[in-house]
């Protein structure tokens, strides 16, 4: 973002056309035209979920050379390297100034003494010594003129020096030279972006109003999507993507964006950078992972391999999830690795304990993290003190979770159709923590403590035998429109007193976007899908208007049955579905509207790569229409409907 020729957002956006600034995600009159291509982010080394450590949640800005290769020697010495944890990251505080005129930033030389090269400031040494190691380097910088610390920090100790524009050591107006500078030069792999400077540098702001920085019309609001300027953010986020394109042309990167849930993220982030933050910052509390876990949960078909949903970092090593919460440390990790959360280790591991290493090298683990079909677990059964994940791998098995939220002990039935395994076929369930085995035909009972997950690699007979249900795929089922017209606060995550602002004004209240967005085997809205009174326990749940993109990994045929969803309130308008292949219409469907019977909608999709899933609609913008693909299924050729 060229400040000096753009100072103001409007004329930003006039640089970039339409469809750069804002891919499609929700409904528009030529968004539902089929594509042919996947268009969720791509780019980047992210296939599976990055892994690493980061500075932030040990240290804050109290960060230094030795602490930072302090950890990194760990991991590689404790074989967490060999493991996968490889991206070693800087987060805020490493910033001394910015070089005036020429804009070149000045590392803190007391806190990276190897920065002193004799010339420019340069992380070049740190980064080889990382490189030298096996691992990747990652850095951090902010969406405005100004970071977070400078926003929020309560002590300047840690902060940049000089005069108001010296201490501007954001991006803003300066983004093609701080992303040469950080990869081309530094030789970064790696670029978390925050949000604050597009947040807290309003007019009104105490920090402007005193004449410590500059003002910046805010653009981001975390409490009020409404107030958010979203093609301005997703705008910045554009430029950003062509400095990494010109500067790191191997693309060899990542792009982290930390918007904090804010500004309908959770719906576009997937299609702007590798990882996309779902919540504000995690504390070391219960309560508040649930809330973070709680922002990305819901969201199994907005992360896919190379854009990954990001409910932050691992708070394991603090609180409650120290070496005297062993139970909660364990549920933490669990968690994170079903919902394919990277697995950013957030502690001082020169100091952690065993337990909690043990807990974070956990191989098995950790492979259902990485697994390479990249599917994002489903919430097979959803109460508010007990959840049952399912995460279907590669292999045809499943890794399944049992979260126990509450304070009390829970008797769980789990089922065969819980693991849309076949109820008549034994399955075979490995603890992943104790290594223990065990077998159950239809269903088993176990037990789960207070805040324990139980968590197993499942072995059984698919319940459909010739194909996979899109709902177990949800790795490769993207909603690039998902119908939402009107972004709403979701009211289904979990709000905690262990916030930043602790129990300070009102409470948190729903902020995070996203209600009524795309789900598996769910309507939009949370309820069983059904249609004309027959349920479906899968398919997808999306609204009218809505447009689906299905990779097709060699499959024959797609067989559905589609129809308007009973909770719709829309009682008038039609809905008509389309399949196509490839951009060629396979399979129509009649125009169909509340009360009437599904109708089956087949196609043969040999051959092609991309499968689009199209439900058109006459209703108003304003009317919000949940609809059906029920029981939609990729089938092998012979597989029925053929």
């Amino acid at each position: 973002m060229q400040e000096q020729n753009n100072p103001g957002w409007r004329p930003l956006l006039a640089l970039f056309p339409l469809w750069l600034i804002a891919p499609a995600v929700h409904a528009a009159s030529d968004a539902l035209a089929p594509t042919a291509h996947w268009s969720a982010y791509t780019a980047g080394r992210a296939s599976t979920p990055p892994m690493g450590w980061s500075s932030w949640n040990a240290f804050g800005t109290d960060i230094d050379e030795a602490k930072i290769l302090g950890s990194a020697q760990r991991i590689v010495d404790t074989g967490l390297a060999a493991k996968g944890y490889r991206y070693i990251n800087i987060d805020d505080g490493w910033a001394l100034r910015r070089r005036i005129p020429d804009g070149h930033l000045e590392i803190r030389p007391d806190r990276f003494p190897s920065s002193v090269t004799g010339g420019a400031s340069s992380f070049r040494p740190f980064t080889d010594k990382l490189h030298a190691m096996g691992l990747k380097a990652g850095i951090y910088s902010d969406l405005g003129r100004n970071t977070c610390s400078q926003a929020y920090s309560g002590s300047d100790a840690d902060l940049p020096k000089g005069s108001v524009l010296e201490r501007e050591v954001g991006l803003y107006g300066r983004i093609d030279q701080d992303i040469a500078l950080f990869f081309a030069d530094w030789g970064f792999d790696f670029i978390k972006v925050d949000g604050c400077g597009l947040r807290a540098y309003g007019a009104a702001s105490p920090k402007v109003r005193s004449g410590q920085y500059r003002a910046l019309q805010p653009v981001l609001d975390l409490e009020s999507v409404s107030r958010s300027d979203i093609p301005a953010v997703q705008a910045e986020f554009s430029e950003i993507n062509a400095a990494l394109r010109r500067n790191k042309p191997d693309g060899d990167f990542l792009l982290s964006l930390c918007v904090w849930g804010a500004a309908d993220v959770r719906a576009w982030g997937k299609n702007y950078g590798n990882l996309s933050r779902t919540s504000d910052d995690i504390t070391p509390s219960w309560t508040r992972m649930l809330s973070n876990f709680d922002s990305a949960a819901r969201r199994e078909l907005y992360g896919h391999p190379g854009s990954w949903n990001d409910p932050d970092m691992l708070y394991i090593g603090k609180g409650d999830f120290d070496a005297e919460h062993l139970v909660e440390a364990r549920s933490h990790f669990s968690l994170w690795a079903m919902l394919n959360a990277p697995l950013m280790i957030g502690a001082d591991l020169r100091t952690m304990p065993q337990p909690l290493m043990d807990i974070v090298g956990n191989a098995d683990i950790i492979a259902v993290n990485q697994d390479a079909a990249g599917n994002q677990a489903t919430l097979a059964y959803d109460a508010d003190d007990l959840q049952i994940l399912v995460k279907p791998l590669a292999s045809g098995q499943k890794a399944v979770a049992i979260v126990n939220r509450g304070i009390a002990p829970i008797e769980v039935d789990l089922t065969a159709e819980h693991l849309k395994f076949s109820k008549d076929a034994p399955v075979t369930l490995t603890d992943l923590w104790t290594k223990a085995d065990a077998a159950f035909t239809n269903e088993t009972r176990l037990r789960v403590a207070p805040r324990e997950t139980r968590i197993f690699r499942a072995s059984g007979t698919r319940a459909l035998a010739q194909g996979i249900y899109l709902s177990e795929q949800t790795g490769s089922v993207n909603p690039a429109v998902d119908g939402v017209v009107r972004p709403q606060a979701d009211p289904t995550i979990f709000r905690s007193s262990a916030g930043w602002t602790g129990t300070k004004g009102a409470g948190e209240r729903p902020m995070y976007a996203g209600w009524g967005g795309a789900r598996a085997d769910s309507t939009p809205y949370g309820q069983v899908m059904r249609i004309a009174g027959t349920p479906y326990a899968a398919g997808i749940g999306i609204l009218a208007n809505s447009r689906l993109e299905v990779r097709n990994q060699g499959y024959g045929r797609l067989n559905a049955r589609v129809g308007v969803d009973d909770s719709a309130h829309n009682r008038v308008h039609d809905v008509t579905f389309m399949i196509y292949g490839d951009g060629k219409l396979l399979a129509k469907s009649k125009p169909l509207r509340w009360g009437q019977p599904a109708q089956a909608l087949n196609a043969d999709v040999a051959g092609f790569k991309v499968v689009e899933l199209v439900a058109r609609s006459a209703a108003k913008t304003n009317e919000q229409l949940p609809v059906n693909w029920g029981d939609a299924a990729l089938l092998s050729p012979s597989g029925p409907g053929k």
